[in-house]
C-alpha cells in the first residue's frame, strides 16, 4: 500500500472491527480526518495509522461509547416502551472536539436511519449550509435512537408503535433519551401492512390471521419499526410468535421481504405500501398508518442546521420531491410533535 491510500466508512469499519457509526463518531470527534470524494467519505491511510497510534499510546483503541454494549437485540421486543436501566442515565456531553484539520473542515450530521425519505433530506440540507456534511447510516427505529443515546447520531427517524397506547414514537423516545434536550419533528405518514403473494391466495386480510396452521412468515432484524410493529400485534392479539413459522428468518429491508414474497419464500411480511409498488407479484394489505418521525438533538452549535432541517421539512421544494413517492402523507410534515 502506498501513502495515498484510501478507505470508505464501511471499509474503516471492518478494519477496526467498530460500527459505522462508531467512524462517523470519530470524524465528528476530529479524532480521525477525512474528506469526501463526491458524496462517499475517506480516510487516507496514514491518517488511520496516526489514529491507531494515538489510540495505542492512551491505551484507548475504538473503545465504545457508555451503553455501548446495548442493541436492540437484547432488549426484550414485547415490554419496549417499559424500558428503563442501564440505559435511563443522563446524557453526558462529548468534550469539544480538538481542532479540525483542512480535511475535517465544516459541521458533520449523522442522520440514521432507513427511508429513502432521509436521503432526499440529506441533499437538501448540504445544499442549504454548503458548510454541513449530511453523513448516512441505515439501521432500524430501536437502534437508530440506541445510536443517538450512545452519542452517534444527530438526526434520528423513528417508527414504533406502542400497542397499549396506540401512539408511535413519543413512548419509546422519551424512555430511551433521558437527559437528552431533543426535539421531535414529524416526517410523513405511510400505510403499513401485509406482503402477501397475488391474489392473496391464503385470505390474509388482519392480524388475527396470522393465526392460521401452515402459514409461513418472513420478518423483519429486531430494533426495526416493523418487527416492533409486528411483535406488538402478536402480544396484544395473543398470537404466541413461536407458532409462526419463519418468525426467526429476517431480512433487513422492506424490499428484501417482499420480494422473498414475491418468490414464494413466504406466504407473509409486513412492510411500507412503497415496497409493494417496486417489487411484482405480490399484493398489499394496508392495516395501519404509521408516523415517521425526526428526533434531533439539542445543543447550541446544532441550532443552525436543526433551523435549516425544519426549513427544509416545510419547504415547497421538499415536499414536492416526497409527493413523487406514492402513499406519503405529508400534510404534517415539519409540525413539532414534542420538544424538551
Amino acid at each position: 500500500m502506498t501513502e495515498n491510500t484510501s478507505y470508505t466508512t464501511e471499509e474503516i469499519a471492518r478494519l477496526l472491527k467498530i460500527s459505522k457509526l462508531k467512524v462517523y463518531d470519530l470524524i465528528k470527534k476530529g479524532e480521525l480526518p477525512s474528506y469526501r470524494v463526491g458524496k462517499q467519505m475517506r480516510v487516507d491511510l496514514s491518517d488511520l495509522e496516526k489514529y491507531k497510534q494515538n489510540s495505542r499510546n492512551s491505551g484507548a483503541y475504538a473503545q465504545p461509547l457508555p451503553g455501548g454494549g446495548l442493541t436492540a437485540a437484547s432488549l426484550p421486543q414485547a415490554q419496549l416502551p417499559q424500558l428503563n436501566a442501564p440505559f435511563a442515565a443522563p446524557y453526558q456531553a462529548f468534550a469539544p472536539p480538538p481542532p479540525h484539520s483542512m480535511k475535517n473542515s465544516g459541521v458533520n450530521v449523522v442522520i440514521t436511519g432507513q427511508d429513502m425519505s432521509l436521503d432526499i433530506l440529506a441533499t437538501h440540507l448540504e445544499r442549504t449550509l454548503p458548510s454541513t456534511r449530511p453523513l448516512r447510516s441505515y439501521a432500524g427505529s430501536l437502534d437508530s435512537l440506541i445510536a443517538m443515546y450512545q452519542g452517534e447520531s444527530d438526526i434520528v427517524s423513528t417508527h414504533l408503535l406502542d400497542g397499549d397506547s396506540g401512539e408511535y414514537n413519543l413512548p419509546y423516545i422519551r424512555k430511551l433519551l433521558v437527559g437528552f434536550s431533543y426535539i421531535v419533528v414529524h416526517m410523513l405518514t405511510r400505510s403499513a401492512g401485509f406482503y402477501v403473494q397475488k391474489g392473496n391466495p391464503l385470505g390474509i386480510r388482519s392480524w388475527g390471521d396470522l393465526r392460521q396452521d401452515g402459514l409461513t412468515l418472513i420478518n423483519r432484524e429486531r430494533g426495526s419499526g416493523a418487527r416492533v410493529l409486528l411483535d406488538e400485534q402478536l402480544r396484544l392479539h395473543g398470537i404466541p410468535s413461536a407458532r409462526l413459522h419463519g418468525y426467526t428468518s429476517e431480512e433487513n429491508s422492506h424490499l428484501a421481504v417482499a420480494s422473498l414474497v414475491a418468490r414464494g419464500g413466504a406466504d407473509v411480511g409486513i412492510g411500507t405500501e412503497k415496497a409493494a409498488r417496486i417489487i411484482d407479484g405480490i399484493d398489499f394489505i394496508p392495516l395501519i398508518r404509521e408516523r415517521y418521525d425526526l428526533v434531533m438533538v439539542k445543543k447550541p452549535e446544532n441550532e443552525p442546521w436543526i433551523n435549516a432541517i425544519l426549513d427544509i421539512l416545510r419547504s415547497e421544494a421538499f415536499r414536492s420531491e416526497l409527493s413523487s413517492i406514492h402513499s406519503y402523507d405529508l400534510s404534517e410534515t415539519g409540525t413539532i410533535i414534542y420538544e424538551t
